[in-house]
């Protein structure tokens, strides 16, 4: 006997439905960005303390997301994923509108500080991709799917943020006359959000699948509604002139629980997955986990600090006449930047989000898949430092073009070391898990710990900056983030990279999830007497049809065993005749789901794929006798 097997298979529908959950989110987060300021001097704050203020909300939001990420984490190990995603993308909503409603700097920051707190569902997401997706082979292109969706929201956001916001001077023909919208100038943009929210939240509820292992077995009344809404546009499989046509909703049932021998070993197995106690921390924080989650901060640490340190600098003021200026010592003693505007700066940075996306979803890939995700993340972190220590002496160049060119040139090999790197750190800590039912948990403190890089980084940078202008030594900043990107590199070269959770799973529920098929061949020659309409259901492959009904149907809602039972019997009505033999004895001809009985002549055999093994005569790939 040999046994054939596909190769796992990405769930794409599920990833799009996921995606076009998670675009609301950096969309509205960083639409913020161009108004800010605009925002903060219409509170009647002096223009000197913008800068501030700006940063403070900035970092609030930071701050207020590493309270709470452990929180949303366990959440989701408790509760599930899809409700938790939904009420945080709820939650990131109504923070949304807060903030485009703010009437004073108190309600703003107040407002950036619910968001951030409502921001868990980044681990949560990278979790569900996790269980989506545990083979190793996949994780490459499926955890590059969510950065890129953070990418285009990320380039749209600002884009709409500036062009929105204040309509009633930016859009005299259509908002001039609007008092709505003069006493409110900023909440247009955070309106338009609300719009993606409530497309996502609907996407969400109708399609989304549940993954945690705990909860995924349960009704899901939102897909239930979903499927119903959309069972016109679904293609109807059954098996060509056959009369045993049986649709999607049926074929789904009966693979979901045709391993299972009785409703009450289903029942019982639900109340134990249920009844499991929380995950405890001293299980989260195992040794490779630590080490993942420390050179996962120290990455957003320096990395966000320089995409944030980048602009100042390129706005800043050039220095002029270096060969004869007393206060410049080359090589290591300048200032100045390279003193261009914010329509520019705004160009350079769209350029480089774009080539960002590509290298995410077109090389990533394909790269990690060749040369592993550990030898890619090493790789990675010694170019940090090399790109931040060459970045300050671009600005000795030609001004002009050439500038401009020698910095892209900069960003964009920072650009694939950090879009390589995410990633893979991503990948390593979750494979660094001990199990899947502390992965949310895992996954909550990597989003806390992260926040703290994310809040630290720009701290030190924009120090760091202030004190370099002051000294006339430009580099100091640059040469800072390089010294602590060559202290992140350190903890990488004691990571390990781990198994993950794709094997053991993998021969278990294959049939169950579709993940893989088991096509069982045999070259025993067929008995006498069986009838041709068996034999040529088993050549046509009928099985595999069924289990491809399986695969394509994203959306099958797994039904209630009690419920699963009735069909199949009613299923099983025809499942065979009798037709005599040259003994005069009357010789069974199977049905084409599943596998013959052991009872009565012929013995027993699996003709597609082991579906709804029997011995009793009901059920499932069973033989009726009359």
């Amino acid at each position: 006997m040999t046994k054939l097997r596909k190769s796992p298979r990405l769930p794409v529908r599920q990833l799009i439905i996921l995606s076009i959950c998670r675009f609301a989110e950096p969309v509205a987060l960083t639409s913020v960005f161009p108004y800010l300021p605009e925002m903060i001097e219409s509170f009647n704050v002096p223009r000197y303390q913008v800068a501030k203020w700006a940063g403070i909300t900035s970092a609030v939001f930071s701050l207020s997301q590493c309270l709470t990420g452990i929180a949303w984490g366990r959440a989701s190990d408790r509760f599930g994923r899809k409700p938790v995603i939904m009420f945080g993308m709820m939650c990131t909503m109504a923070a949304s509108l807060l903030f485009g409603f703010s009437q004073s700097l108190a309600w703003a920051i107040a407002a950036r500080s619910f968001a951030g707190a409502s921001n868990g569902n980044v681990g949560i997401i990278r979790t569900t991709v996790a269980e989506m997706v545990p083979q190793k082979e996949l994780q490459p292109r499926a955890f590059s799917v969510m950065p890129l969706v953070w990418t285009i929201g990320s380039i749209l956001g600002p884009a709409f943020g500036g062009a929105l916001s204040s309509p009633a001077e930016k859009h005299r023909t259509l908002f001039g006359n609007s008092q709505f919208f003069k006493k409110y100038p900023f909440a247009l943009p955070n309106i338009v959000a609300c719009v993606l929210f409530l497309v996502g939240l609907s996407t969400g509820f109708l399609f989304l699948k549940e993954t945690l292992e705990t909860k995924k077995h349960q009704r899901d009344y939102g897909r239930m509604l979903g499927k119903l809404l959309t069972r016109h546009f679904q293609k109807r499989k059954s098996w060509p002139g056959s009369k045993w046509a049986i649709d999607n909703e049926q074929a789904s049932s009966l693979l979901k629980h045709s391993r299972v021998s009785s409703i009450s070993t289903i029942n019982e197995r639900r109340r134990k997955t249920q009844l499991e106690a929380p995950p405890r921390y001293r299980e989260v924080f195992s040794r490779q986990s630590n080490i993942n989650l420390l050179t996962y901060t120290l990455l957003a640490l320096h990395a966000i600090a320089y995409d944030q340190l980048l602009p100042v600098f390129m706005h800043d003021t050039p220095q002029l006449n270096r060969s004869t200026n007393p206060n410049v010592q080359l090589p290591l003693k300048f200032a100045g930047g390279f003193g261009l505007d914010s329509e520019r700066i705004g160009l350079i940075f769209t350029l480089y989000g774009v080539c960002g996306m590509l290298t995410q979803f077109l090389i990533f890939p394909p790269v990690a898949g060749r040369y592993g995700i550990l030898p890619c993340l090493k790789a990675c972190t010694l170019c940090f430092p090399i790109a931040y220590a060459i970045t300050p002496f671009t600005v000795l160049l030609p001004q002009g073009m050439t500038q401009q060119v020698a910095i892209f040139l900069v960003m964009m090999f920072k650009c694939f070391a950090a879009i390589f790197a995410f990633p893979c750190c991503t990948i390593l800590l979750t494979n660094s898990a001990i199990s899947l039912r502390i992965l949310g948990t895992l996954n909550g403190v990597a989003t806390s710990v992260s926040a703290i890089g994310r809040a630290v980084g720009p701290a030190i940078g924009g120090w760091s900056y202030t004190r370099g202008v002051d000294l006339g030594y430009v580099i100091i900043p640059w040469f800072t983030l390089s010294a602590l990107s060559a202290l992140g590199a350190i903890p990488v070269w004691w990571l390990i990279e781990m198994e993950g959770f794709g094997g053991a799973d993998d021969s278990s529920s294959e049939d169950e999830e579709g993940n893989g098929t088991i096509l069982n061949t045999d070259d025993e020659r067929e008995p006498e007497g069986r009838s041709s309409a068996t034999r040529e259901v088993r050549n046509s492959g009928a099985g595999t049809n069924l289990l491809g009904a399986e695969e394509d149907d994203d959306f099958a809602i797994e039904d209630d065993p009690i419920e699963s039972t009735k069909m199949l019997s009613r299923t099983t009505t025809h499942s065979s005749s009798l037709e005599p033999t040259s003994g005069g004895l009357p010789r069974r001809m199977t049905s084409p789901i599943g596998q013959r009985a052991a009872v009565g002549p012929g013995g027993s055999r699996k003709l597609s794929n082991g579906i709804g093994q029997t011995r009793s005569g009901f059920g499932a790939g069973a033989t009726s006798y009359s």
